[in-house]
């Protein structure tokens, strides 16, 4: 089987009286991300890296921010759908490899919390997720 690479990139803006949630674990902040469902910047670049590893298209063309059914939606549910995805065209992930860009607050204790969830979601082991 020949090896597919995606890349996945996402932006939310931080603003006062939403929740900070990041790979799935929500982070103690003063400020959360806004957005159509819980705004996890990390899901959802992982679910486009996906997506366009196996040419299946974008985030929003499976789930759009216009629907009321995704809206407050938890986004490690869109990540399972996403490998429901994968797994009907048979593809399997090898690894993921993922990045936040983040000034405030810091993420490293709450990492191995991160792995721990997406590779859950995934059904993969943790040492094949990387934040």
């Amino acid at each position: 089987m020949k090896t597919r690479i995606g890349f996945g990139y996402d932006v939310h803006r931080l603003d006062d009286g939403h929740h900070l949630i990041i790979g799935g674990i929500q982070i103690p902040s003063d400020k959360g991300a806004v957005g159509h469902s819980d705004a996890d910047v990390l899901i959802h670049a992982i679910c486009d890296a996906l997506l366009g590893a196996a040419n299946l298209g974008d985030i929003g063309h499976h789930f759009s921010d216009q629907s009321a059914e995704f809206k407050n939606i938890d986004s490690s549910i869109l990540l399972k759908r996403v490998d429901k995805l994968l797994k009907e065209k048979h593809y399997t992930i090898g690894n993921i490899d993922s990045t936040v860009c983040l000034q405030s607050p810091k993420l490293a204790s709450f990492i191995p919390l991160m792995k721990e969830k997406l590779a859950s979601v995934l059904g993969i082991d943790t040492d094949d997720v990387s934040v």
